[in-house]
């Protein structure tokens, strides 16, 4: 639906014959369609076109992204008061001219919001342990929190913002590198709802913080520690024994994370996404995970195509998978490609830098499954010499076949 509504091409008498032409809930319908800018330009045509434009039924869901550059904490400030009753879902991220105000701005929306649910603060980077007290003193019901690359807010931030809203089931904490176990323990003695977490580049984080998380948060889907390298297999272990819901583990740039710990993982979680590290975490997997869906393998050096015959051969491959990411894998042929065919639900296959899959073998995997995605790519082969001793160029390229 494309809605164009131009207030300066009508006078004041052709705009009140519009407002007796058309009902007002049309009227409302109509401006639902419109953005934050188009709503506050239209308030200031008319009396009636303000009370159509600020009714809170526009103003539950406001994302100020695309408007970043011009979005001050006055901005906010005002939409919260006008309009606060009705918030539930506000994002700022990104709009770092509300960091002059931050502490305002948050005060504000605590005033004024106490129905807010979703808040996305992402790189507002002025916000700090007293912006997050005042928003958990005004805005209980706050169910999701993204405040990653707020890395001036630390443990005492999140202890008051966790104790006043228990019922938090999202909470976005990427690149908050202040953050340590003590920032953990709160949250795991206070947050029993929570269902995802981010934690990735919160490099100060250590099992002992996880093992409260998985302790206390038993409803936990998501966990992103990506980049927490000080992380062992003690926290697969946590999370196997204690949160039977996980369903998306990343630990990308966490090296001390070996099979041992992947196969404890694997045979207590029967739903779990994983990245693995060789062929006999693969093994576990197929045994114990008949509802894997996606796989990744990115970088997993040892994998080799024995690891996916036992995986392919598995009840997820034949119902369940649709995503395997196989990127730098070295020692996988074409003989993994085989042992794939068999996959009916595969639906995207990764296999940038695997340097013995060749074109022959995605060919021949292609007329199994002809609807499937193959990332690829071939690095060109060295031209020969020609007349004059110089060598031609070839162009690398990445291509989808």
């Amino acid at each position: 639906m494309h809605v164009f509504l131009c207030p300066q091409m009508f006078s004041n008498n052709d705009e009140a014959v519009i407002n007796k032409k058309l009902p007002k809930e049309l009227l409302l319908r109509i401006f639902s369609f419109l953005d934050v800018v188009t709503l506050c330009r239209c308030a200031q045509v008319s009396r009636s076109w303000n009370l159509l434009a600020l009714d809170g039924s526009n103003w539950q869901r406001i994302d100020l992204f695309d408007f970043q550059r011009d979005i001050e904490g006055r901005v906010v400030e005002n939409i919260s008061k006008r309009c606060g009753g009705f918030l539930r879902k506000l994002s700022l991220r990104g709009c770092l001219g509300v960091g002059d105000s931050a502490l305002s701005t948050c005060n504000s929306l605590s005033k004024f919001c106490p129905k807010l649910k979703h808040l996305d603060l992402a790189s507002c980077t002025s916000i700090t342990n007293l912006s997050l007290k005042a928003l958990s003193e005004g805005c209980p019901l706050l169910e999701q929190l993204n405040i990653s690359w707020c890395d001036q807010v630390t443990k005492d931030g999140i202890q008051a913002l966790v104790r006043c809203c228990p019922g938090l089931k999202g909470l976005f904490l990427k690149g908050c590198t202040q953050l340590d176990d003590e920032a953990l323990q709160h949250i795991g003695a206070h947050c029993p709802e929570l269902v995802t977490l981010n934690l990735q580049t919160c490099s100060q984080i250590t099992d002992q913080g996880l093992i409260t998380i998985c302790r206390g948060c038993h409803r936990l889907q998501s966990l992103c520690v990506s980049g927490c390298a000080n992380i062992t297999d003690a926290i697969l272990n946590a999370l196997g024994q204690n949160c039977p819901r996980l369903r998306i583990l990343e630990v990308a740039r966490c090296s001390q994370l070996t099979d041992v710990g992947f196969t404890s993982l694997a045979r207590v979680s029967k739903q779990s996404h994983k990245h693995t590290i060789t062929d006999g975490t693969l093994i576990q997997l197929s045994i114990h995970c008949p509802r894997l869906q996606v796989l990744s393998l990115s970088h997993c050096e040892l994998i080799t195509d024995d690891g996916i015959r036992q995986l392919g051969s598995g009840p997820c491959a034949h119902d369940r998978l649709e995503v395997i990411e196989l990127d730098n894998c070295p020692l996988i042929t074409d003989a993994s490609l085989e042992h794939l065919k068999t996959c009916h639900s595969l639906d995207r296959i990764e296999l940038y830098d695997c340097q013995q899959i060749t074109r022959a073998g995605i060919k021949r995997l292609r007329t199994h499954l002809p609807n499937i995605k193959v990332h690829a790519y071939f690095a060109p082969v060295t031209p020969p010499p020609s007349v004059g001793g110089s060598r031609q160029r070839f162009c690398r390229c990445c291509i989808l076949l």
